[in-house]
């Protein structure tokens, strides 16, 4: 791998439902800290192309995203289309959960994740590769209560774009997407970040000094966590639930 992938997520519609997907992706986008709370949106010729839709198809998919208070437009010469943060329904607004869907997202996470960080740890990266990922981390790492999921999932998929596999980065994004429609739905707990914060510095460090056995060992343990917090708060609870493949139990609570 050399150098990161560029919005994963951002890509061709598919057609008959060019409207509702352009939404999902700029959506997604938000959501995994692509773009995050306060940045610009690329320009609607960029985004268009991107996406593969037409420019009025694009405005429509904007409009209502900025009436759903996703988005901000600015005027002026400094202006355009600028992310506030919101992308979740307001809480009586979401449906129950089905502990299996829970579930099926711990377990895929448990598969795709740190494979994705033995993948990174193993690629010959190149200056701008660690670069990259030591600013995600630093972006993390800084971030506000409000702002730390996109970050932290920011975070992971850069992990992933590090080992140069297109279709390994899209299921880490996909499956990220999912987690955080979920952890949307759980409180923010200080010590789980600063739990997380550590977990994230280990996957980092065995990354950058080449450490796939490690780079694997301290994914899966940084996902034990979640998984513990998931299933308590949305699941049937981690007693109760079975473990994803190797995990080895409950290791106090980590972030995203």
């Amino acid at each position: 791998m050399s150098d990161p992938v560029q919005h994963p997520l951002i890509r061709p519609v598919r057609q008959g439902n060019a409207f509702e997907e352009a939404v999902e992706r700029i959506l997604d986008s938000i959501r995994l800290g692509l773009f995050r709370r306060g940045e610009r949106l690329p320009p609607e010729r960029e985004t268009a192309a991107l996406l593969g839709i037409s420019r009025a198809t694009l405005r429509e998919a904007l409009r209502e995203l900025q009436a759903a208070g996703v988005l901000e437009v600015v005027r002026g010469r400094y202006g355009g289309t600028f992310v506030t943060g919101r992308t979740a329904l307001p809480d009586e607004d979401l449906p129950r959960v089905d502990p299996a869907e829970v579930e099926d997202v711990i377990v895929f996470r448990a598969v795709v994740e740190p494979a994705a960080a033995e993948l990174a740890a193993r690629a010959a990266l190149s200056a701008a590769a660690r670069s990259h990922l030591r600013a995600c981390l630093r972006q993390v790492e800084e971030s506000p209560p409000e702002d730390y999921r996109p970050a932290d999932a920011r975070f992971h998929i850069a992990v992933a774009e590090l080992g140069g596999c297109p279709s390994l980065v899209r299921a880490v994004a996909e499956i990220r997407s999912r987690a955080s429609d979920l952890l949307d739905r759980i409180p923010v707990l200080p010590v789980n970040l600063e739990h997380s914060d550590r977990q994230h510095r280990e996957i980092a460090d065995a990354v950058l000094t080449g450490d796939a056995p490690a780079a694997r060992a301290a994914a899966l343990a940084h996902l034990e966590g979640t998984a513990a917090l998931l299933r308590g708060f949305l699941g049937h609870g981690a007693g109760e639930a079975a473990s994803a493949p190797g995990e080895a139990g409950d290791r106090g609570g980590a972030g995203a």
